[in-house]
């Protein structure tokens, strides 16, 4: 895991060939056969498209026991594709070296790689807001949720979240055709994010310091904003970047015709330029801090079964066990 982190942060995503970019072009197959404007077919989409990555992550897992060498090969190259946190950090960066050379042409063009809101009328401000928004909330999708899973189920966990988390991007939104056949993967990765979108919004409450901000504050807009997000996990992630960063999030916006309005996040003022580069920063050291904590998880549940598996190969030799 350590290995594929190494490798997200020095290369960010695989420029060809990206695992995740095939696994969309399974899903979309997957969808062919199984569409049909219904909750139940997209039940039956999510579970195939789901189970089958999941399956091969198990099989490959267990070929590869007693063979560490090949475990750890595997393990890092899961990670790495399912990571993207080099790559949301750059994009945020190129967003910001944009806006401040005053090319809020290349800025709204660059915005597509970080969200879907329409960039044609948004200025200075309103890139910078949805950049720090969007920072915010991936860093939970793109760093901080595959580790957690990973640190829980191994590869398995890995594949599986990425898995669901790309099937949300790709029908869990409320189009036409999608509002029905969706639901199932928007909820599973609702589901699936509970737990990292939490633990984000905790990162970034003990590093605000990092970005001039103060934990007890960010704590306060966390537990005071977290909730009054519609999506039940956004709104964590975005409430305590808000209150580390000392800015505040929400407002109305537009994707291409459709307007949303989302309940203002944290005190102060809308956020600027400079603040993208300290949201980066933030979400840096998010990253960092949760790569640790799911090393020692691992080694702690492998601490575990080694004297697990002490006790009982004692027991047998005392002649105690059955």
């Amino acid at each position: 895991m350590l290995a594929g982190v190494a490798l997200d942060a020095a290369f960010g995503d695989p420029r060809r060939l990206h695992p995740v970019a095939g696994f969309g072009n399974f899903a979309k197959v997957v969808e062919r056969y199984t569409y049909a404007d219904s909750r139940r077919a997209g039940a039956a989409f999510t579970a195939l498209a789901v189970g089958v990555p999941v399956a091969a992550a198990v099989l490959a897992q267990r070929a590869t026991r007693g063979r560490p060498v090949l475990r750890t090969v595997l393990v890092a190259a899961g990670t790495w594709a399912a990571l993207g946190g080099r790559s949301l950090r750059r994009e945020g960066g190129l967003m910001a070296g944009a806006l401040e050379r005053g090319d809020l042409a290349a800025a709204r063009a660059r915005l597509s790689h970080l969200c879907g809101r329409d960039p044609s009328a948004l200025d200075e401000p309103g890139l910078a807001r949805a950049t720090v928004e969007s920072i915010a909330e991936n860093s939970a999708d793109a760093e901080v949720a595959p580790l957690v899973w990973g640190a829980l189920a191994g590869l398995p966990g890995i594949v599986g979240y990425r898995a669901v988390n790309t099937l949300d991007a790709m029908v869990g939104h409320r189009s036409p055709r999608y509002a029905r056949f969706g639901t199932a993967s928007a909820r599973l990765d609702d589901a699936a994010n509970l737990l990292p979108s939490r633990l984000t919004a905790a990162l970034a409450t003990v590093s605000a310091p990092l970005v001039s901000g103060s934990p007890a504050r960010t704590a306060h807009i966390w537990r005071r904003d977290g909730d009054a997000h519609p999506s039940p996990n956004s709104g964590q992630c975005e409430s305590a970047f808000a209150g580390a960063l000392g800015v505040r999030l929400g407002g109305t916006n537009i994707y291409f015709g459709r307007a949303e309005t989302r309940p203002f996040l944290g005190d102060g003022s809308a956020p600027r330029t400079p603040d993208i580069r300290r949201a980066a920063t933030l979400s840096a050291a998010v990253g960092l801090l949760t790569a640790t904590l799911a090393v020692l998880v691992r080694l702690g549940r492998r601490k575990g079964t080694f004297l697990s598996d002490s006790v009982e190969e004692g027991a047998l030799v005392n002649g105690q066990r059955g």
